[in-house]
């Protein structure tokens, strides 16, 4: 059997100015299980869906050599197909292994291939061609596009001779502005841009919200200078129903006294650390947490509707909900921000500037809220939802996690800070800073903005006004037509079938007289 996508890679529009730097805008979508947003990426001539991830910065795809049941379950890279774009890296002999929090793991080969995306081709990208994996993709989706710092990289770039996808682009100055978006919906009408914002999602640049990243001391085997490492922010604040709850930073002394949090898009919920989220849901009247197997501050709100995963099979007055308990992690990060969060608002990631400017997270609020969701609309969209989670009453109490503080993994006698400006590995000197030295969130009224470009997707209608010899006028409109590709077919091959297995999702028991309060996040 054939699978079939839209070839999104041609018909998305492309802006291009005059020093030959360029934007590029690609629709993504949010996969059937709800794990993650894929978009569609060309190694050569062939095509796969790639989950997207700011968490890792290392693209990868599973190859035809593997033969593990996830693998063979998604369309692969067919090595016996001989690319004429594929280079080989060392006789494929460079060994990869990723290994993610959820305890899964991909291991392959590093070679570079062409890669498109949208109307961008990058000739020579390093990448991974997985020949052993346990990554469970649903929808067809054969690996993982990163978009995160150098510094994670399971690739030695130095080995290589290579730098990451989005890093690259932006450290060879291609791009209109070092600087990507993401705009998450709860369908397929999402987008990632590249040097350029969404003006389909953002109409007034100023409402952004910059926060500068954190900079990160090096591990003990690393350098002897701080980098970045994730694209983390310290966290202001956290209220419930206008009620602050207070944050207890795993680390205080090396994180001048900080809570740190990562946006994740390649995370489908939220977590934070024991003390902060048992607090918080104390703060819920009939709340209570349960086994998972059973500068200028802006606040960003979250509905019952985001944060709200789903209702209990035993008890339909009973519903599961973000965040999720963990131990603190060694590296001083203690909450992940993911894509319940990131729906509400539109995020850019600007990568910095080489000795001028920071990385940014910019944070665009997509609605205005003033009032709590009303317990009607909340509950409709329980009773809608396709899932249910068998989780029941009694249910034991999650065991408190042990809140041992870890050895701080990160070397304390070199320091970092909050807007660090380094001097490579950022982008390419010649961009013009729009933020400069910002080592605090920057009031935009004082931005050169017109500095960052606009890029809105192509129209799925087009509307055609003829007029004719009489002078009569007529109106037309018309769908625009997409061809189809093949996933993970070179032209002219045949393919088969894939069996798509969707995980589940768990998290903390919320009672479903809570539906009206507001969880508010300062940043």
């Amino acid at each position: 059997m054939y699978i079939l996508v839209p070839l999104v890679l041609i018909v998305f529009s492309l802006v291009l100015v005059s020093d030959g730097s360029q934007a590029f805008i690609a629709p993504i979508t949010l996969s059937s299980d709800g794990g993650s947003y894929y978009t569609v990426v060309g190694l050569g001539n062939i095509f796969f869906r790639v989950s997207l991830d700011t968490a890792s910065s290392d693209l990868w795809i599973m190859s035809s050599s593997c033969l593990t049941e996830t693998c063979q379950k998604v369309p692969r890279y067919p090595l016996s197909y001989q690319s004429p774009t594929f280079l080989s890296v060392n006789s494929n002999s460079t060994a990869f292994n990723a290994i993610y929090s959820d305890g899964t793991s991909a291991d392959g080969f590093v070679a570079k291939e062409t890669v498109l995306f949208s109307n961008l081709t990058v000739p020579n990208q390093a990448l991974a061609l997985i020949t052993s994996s346990n990554v469970s993709l649903a929808d067809n989706i054969s690996g993982i596009l990163g978009l995160g710092f150098p510094r994670i990289s399971s690739i030695n770039g130095t080995a290589t001779n290579s730098t990451p996808f989005f890093p690259g682009l932006a450290q060879r100055g291609l791009l209109q502005y070092p600087l990507f978006g993401l705009s998450l919906t709860r369908n397929d009408t999402g987008s990632l841009s590249l040097g350029a914002i969404d003006a389909s999602v953002v109409t007034n640049l100023t409402n952004i919200q910059w926060n500068p990243v954190v900079e990160f001391s090096p591990f003990t085997n690393e350098s002897n200078s701080s980098s970045y490492y994730q694209w983390a922010l310290p966290l202001q604040g956290l209220t419930v129903n206008g009620t602050s709850v207070s944050l207890s930073p795993s680390y205080p002394s090396v994180t001048a006294n900080k809570s740190i949090a990562i946006f994740d898009v390649g995370n489908p919920g939220i977590y934070g650390p024991w003390a902060d989220v048992s607090k918080l849901f104390s703060s819920f009247n009939g709340a209570r947490l349960v086994d998972a197997a059973a500068g200028h501050q802006r606040n960003f709100t979250l509905q019952p509707t985001d944060y709200i995963i789903g209702e209990t099979s035993g008890d339909p007055g009973l519903c599961l909900a973000w965040p999720r308990a963990l131990d603190p992690s060694p590296d001083g990060i203690d909450w992940q921000i993911g894509t319940p969060f990131m729906r509400t608002v539109y995020t850019v990631f600007s990568y910095g500037i080489d000795t001028s400017e920071p990385p940014m997270i910019g944070l665009y609020p997509l609605s205005n809220i003033t009032t709590p969701e009303s317990a009607a609309l909340v509950s409709s969209l329980i009773s809608s939802a396709s899932e249910i989670f068998p989780t029941t009453l009694p249910n034991s109490l999650l065991t408190t996690p042990t809140g041992t503080i870890q050895f701080y993994s990160l070397n304390t006698s070199v320091s970092a800070s909050t807007g660090g400006i380094v001097d490579t590995d950022l982008a390419f000197s010649s961009y013009s800073a729009i933020f400069g030295a910002a080592t605090s969130v920057p009031d935009p009224s004082t931005l050169n903005l017109s500095a960052i470009a606009l890029i809105s997707p192509s129209p799925t209608l087009a509307t055609y006004t003829v007029t004719d010899s009489a002078g009569a006028l007529s109106t037309t409109i018309s769908h625009i037509t997409i061809p189809s590709i093949v996933l993970g077919v070179p032209p002219g091959w045949s393919s088969a079938g894939f069996v798509v297995r969707a995980p589940l999702l768990f998290g903390s028991l919320l009672s479903a007289t809570l539906v009206s309060s507001l969880l508010r996040w300062t940043w």
